[in-house]
């Protein structure tokens, strides 16, 4: 079943599986580290360590220098994919660094799994059960949703899925790679939830013919279509709008139709507190000062997000809503998605030769 998107609606929708987890392991990972402000301590030496997914920058630098000016507490964030976000903290669970992990769905859930979080206990009674975690160990901290994007070389209004197999594309066409990247993932859910699992394989097995290859990361693509390296790509609209606004990307985002009609998932940054978190009191501090209305009522005009409180009305400018105007959004079970992650990651990579 299909629901019309209504951004106000809170929307539980970025990568894992065990073997992605090893491979990236075993591959050098290219975190970015940066600071909420200075790049050093606070005056006190309080510092709150931010491993998330990369994406809401913007929003993050405002309040986190909003938090260190309130608390005196620094933060420290590295931003990274959504499977290297969790294959990091799962790789120092001996020696944490991590206070605060935010990533995307179906990696949280992994997380959890996984063993990597504990319940934060921070107040989350405005946010609706189908955004967070019963158990108290994640909720959602931006609504947001999977797109494309296409160079301005491309009319990209009409683009259909079946489109994007027509041979002009072939080595200028490039999507996240399901399993290591979430928006890839999301790409994957999206078409079974279109097609049908064998449909989606069979789908993405004929694009392969025009798809540049594999990326661990989907940020990095914004670039590549920007410069007519590539002229569609995947991406996410609050990454995506966020580039436009703040790097004057001239790129469109767009959604591909299937039978008349553009959808998409949500794909929503979730954040949980670290296992072993090293300063679980000031994590928490943060997380709560994350979640309040005033740094949530940010969102739309900083990071073209939406908050997941119920008590935040959606923006009247910014936010994701222009874009989606008309799109429809499809309800995804994640939990499920995880259950069954591995075995579609690997039939993902025999039909694609991946």
């Amino acid at each position: 079943m299909k629901v019309a998107v209504n951004v106000r609606t809170s929307l539980t929708a970025r990568r894992l599986s065990k073997a992605a987890l090893l491979l990236a392991g075993v591959t050098a990972v290219a975190f970015t580290g940066a600071c909420g402000g200075t790049g050093t301590e606070s005056a006190d030496g309080k510092t709150v360590t931010v491993y998330s997914a990369d994406g809401v920058g913007g929003w993050y630098k405002s309040q986190f220098d909003a938090f260190t000016k309130e608390t005196g507490i620094a933060v420290n964030l590295v931003e990274a994919g959504s499977g290297e976000v969790v294959n990091r903290v799962d790789k120092e669970q001996s020696n944490p660094q991590a206070d605060v992990v935010v990533t995307l769905p179906p990696f949280i859930q992994k997380a959890k799994q996984s063993g990597l979080l504990q319940p934060s206990g921070i107040d989350t009674a405005a946010v609706p059960a189908a955004a967070k975690d019963a158990e108290g160990t994640y909720v959602t901290l931006a609504n947001n949703f999977l797109c494309f994007i296409a160079n301005p070389a491309v009319d990209a209004s009409a683009l259909t899925w079946e489109d994007l197999l027509k041979p002009e594309y072939k080595g200028k066409l490039q999507y996240s790679t399901p399993g290591q990247a979430g928006d890839g993932t999301a790409v994957l859910v999206l078409l079974q939830q279109l097609r049908g699992k064998q449909g989606a394989l069979d789908y993405l097995a004929a694009l392969q013919a025009n798809n540049v290859g594999p990326s661990s990361s989907t940020g990095k693509l914004q670039a590549k279509v920007d410069k007519g390296e590539l002229l569609i790509a995947n991406g996410d609209v609050q990454m995506n709008l966020t580039t436009v606004k703040e790097k004057g990307s001239k790129f469109n985002v767009f959604f591909p139709a299937a039978a008349g009609k553009r959808s998409t998932v949500a794909v929503p940054y979730m954040m949980g507190l670290a296992k072993g978190a090293p300063h679980k009191d000031d994590a928490t501090k943060l997380m709560s000062f994350l979640m309040a209305p005033a740094a949530q009522a940010k969102l739309g005009p900083e990071a073209f997000a939406v908050s997941p409180r119920t008590d935040v009305p959606a923006p009247a400018d910014g936010g994701p809503a222009a874009a989606m105007t008309g799109v429809e959004v499809v309800p995804v079970d994640w939990n499920k998605v995880l259950t069954e992650l591995d075995a579609d990651v690997a039939a993902y990579q025999k039909a694609t030769g991946s």
